[in-house]
């Protein structure tokens, strides 16, 4: 039962990406794929999805919204969305802050974002004034927490020290760029930072743009608007993951896909792991890694493929 340290906010294993709402999943798709996702998780875990402002320009969020609504379902979930940088000059500035929590909160339908994330570092802002506009949305009732995302450990670490130093909200997680793919950036300096001052992480990119899932393979062309990413990973070494991760998947009469997030969750100090589906059999396949146990060497056999 993932605990999102330094808050009360127990979520599911995963945590569903609400980027392809509106994007790859029409509206009506898109409820499906919540519908399934609740169903999935456990009554004793708040269902973790998680979206942005630039996500469509909005229309993620107001799809969220909209299905929360409809369904009556806003006290069971754990909504995080974003302060997007978009066109904005100094997109961490105080007024842009407040500006988009505003925005986020008529599109979500709700009174309070439970997790709200700086979506992107602005070096053009100082954190002081940064992180004093999340403290105040804080204290007005509007977010009950504040994390980063696409930060470095050096600019992570300034921005923990610089709210300690002003007794302010400080970031609570971080969502970083991690997978069995790519593991260099994050578990480094990053992953430090990250246990050492007890936060908790939500890695993007789960699934390596798709490439996780087996179906990106030299000489396969596949009609999706992440092939171009995911064929980065074709080679030598997504071979052998994708090897590694056939046989573990075999043994649990799984997807390679939800052993891949498996592995992921089972990392110090993650807490849930984002991926997405855009229809609900790709939901589908990923959906086992909530209840999936794997051993101490299935484990070690996908850290080695992956090194």
């Amino acid at each position: 039962m993932p605990q999102l340290p330094g808050t009360d906010l127990t979520v599911s294993d995963l945590c569903l990406g609400g980027n392809v709402f509106g994007w790859t999943a029409d509206e009506p798709t898109s409820f499906a794929l919540l519908d399934r996702f609740l169903d999935a998780v456990p009554s004793t875990q708040s269902p973790f999805v998680d979206t942005a402002e630039m996500y469509g320009d909005g229309v993620s969020e107001t799809i969220l919204g909209n299905w929360m609504a409809e369904r009556g379902m806003r006290d069971r979930m754990v909504v995080a969305t974003k302060a997007s940088p978009g066109e904005k000059e100094h997109p961490l500035s105080a007024p842009e802050i407040r500006a988009a929590a505003e925005r986020s909160l008529r599109n979500l339908q709700v009174d309070t974002i439970d997790l709200y994330y700086a979506h992107y570092d602005d070096e053009t802002t100082p954190l002081e004034e940064t992180l004093t506009a999340f403290d105040e949305l804080v204290q007005a009732g509007k977010i009950r927490y504040a994390a980063a995302s696409n930060y470095s450990a050096k600019r992570l670490t300034e921005a923990l020290d610089t709210a300690r130093q002003l007794g302010v909200t400080g970031y609570v997680a971080l969502q970083p760029h991690y997978n069995l793919m790519e593991r260099e950036a994050y578990e480094g300096e990053l992953a430090g930072v990250v246990v050492d001052r007890g936060l908790g992480s939500m890695p993007y990119f789960g699934l390596a743009r798709g490439f996780l899932t087996g179906k990106y393979r030299a000489g396969e062309t596949i009609d999706s608007p992440r092939a171009k990413g995911a064929a980065k990973y074709v080679g030598e070494k997504g071979d052998r993951v994708l090897s590694a991760l056939a046989e573990v998947a075999e043994a649990h009469s799984v997807t390679g896909a939800a052993v891949a997030l498996r592995w992921l969750a089972d990392q110090p100090a993650v807490t849930a792991p984002i991926a997405s589906g855009r229809s609900v059999e790709q939901l589908a396949d990923l959906l086992p890694m909530l209840d999936l146990v794997l051993t101490d060497e299935e484990r070690q056999r996908l850290t080695d493929a992956s090194a």
